[in-house]
This record gives structure tokens, sequence and C-alpha cells, in this order.
């Protein structure tokens, strides 16, 4: 008798967002009621270690909720935005290379809240590594007041003229809401097997 597959869950989320919070107090918010939920379900957060703006909005909520956090920060980064940080879950790196590295490995799933460019960034390499098949991983954009809809144009113009073409296609999830956020990625996580979500170490040294 064949025994069903076993639901991914997801544990942890890593999240990209801003060291900043931007000038409409939704994107903070947002960042904020993200936390809580993540927290009540049981989800850790992975993230990029700074203790201001959207970080630390994610941050303290996940963590005044009860919940896990892992912050990672490469060592050049630490006086400039860990102020305040407790050092609970704090994994300091080498460089930014071995930060995302480690962050991939740490999460389940990905999502992007408002942000700079350092935040666009690390979401295009994960879309990358997703486009050539290096893994599975939900990947979520927080459209959080059309935040990304230039973004998404962008994706879609590139489509139009097959720079993104058959067969380099990527699965990308965009939730308008909060809400929407962590339904959207278990749904997704649960169509991924084990084998899937991994990169092969050689695979990463090389990206």
């Amino acid at each position: 008798m064949n025994r069903p597959e076993t639901i991914q869950k997801i544990a942890k989320i890593c999240v990209y967002c801003g060291s900043g919070g931007g000038t409409d107090p939704a994107f903070v918010e947002a960042a904020t009621a993200l936390g809580i939920a993540m927290a009540k379900a049981g989800i850790g957060l992975v993230y990029g270690g700074g203790d201001a703006g959207m970080m630390g909005a994610v941050a303290d909520a996940v963590r005044n909720n009860g919940g896990s956090i892992t912050g990672i920060i490469p060592q050049f980064l630490l006086n400039k935005e860990r102020a305040g940080f407790n050092g609970e879950g704090l994994i300091v790196t080498a460089d930014m290379h071995e930060r995302k590295r480690k962050m991939f490995e740490m999460a389940d799933a990905f999502v992007a809240m408002p942000g700079g460019v350092g935040t666009l960034e690390e979401l295009v390499e994960q879309l990358t590594w997703a486009q050539l098949g290096r893994h599975k991983k939900p990947i979520l954009i927080a459209n959080i007041k059309g935040f990304w809809q230039p973004l998404c144009a962008l994706l879609d113009h590139m489509k139009a003229l097959e720079f993104i073409r058959p067969g380099l296609e990527f699965d990308m999830l965009v939730a308008d809401r909060v809400e929407d956020i962590l339904p959207m990625l278990q749904k997704a996580a649960a169509a991924v097997s084990p084998a899937e979500k991994q990169m092969p170490p050689a695979v990463a040294d090389r990206l």
C-alpha cells in the first residue's frame, strides 16, 4: 500500500526588508503584523539581523510574541545595522555571500517586504536561483500598498519581450494583504518535496 506523501510545513521564513521604515506607517505596521502572525503560527524568523526600520519591526514582533528569531549579519554591518540587538540568535558572517547562503539554508520560504536596493537584490537573487532550477522554496512579495507593483510590471515587460521566455519561468507569489502571506506560503510549500528545497553545497559555492 502506498503511503501518502508527508505535507511539507514551514518552520522558518526568511524575511527580506529594509533597515529603514519608509515614509508610510503602513509599511512598519505590515512588518509588525507579519511578525505577530509568524509567532502565533509557530514559525521562526530568519532575517538580516538589524534592529532598525522594517527589520527591527518584524524581529520585535516575533520576539515579543514568543517566537524565535535568527539574525544573520556580516561583520562589517554590525555597527551600522545592529543598534540595540540583544544577541539572541545572532549569527555573524565573514561577508554578504556567506550571509545570504545561511539565510537560504535556514529558511523554508522567503518573503520580501518593502525595502531598498539590498532588499531588491536579495529578492532577485532568489528568483534567479529558482529560475535556474536550483530550488523550489516558495518566494513571495508582500505588495503592501502596491510597493512592488513597478517590479511586477517590469517582470511582465521582460516576459512580453521574451527575455523571460518559455523554459525560464519561475513562480513568484504576490500578496497584497499581510493576512494572506502565511496561507499562500503554506499552500505552496505543501507542493514542494524535501529534495526540491535543497541546493547542493557545490552549486551554492558556484553561485
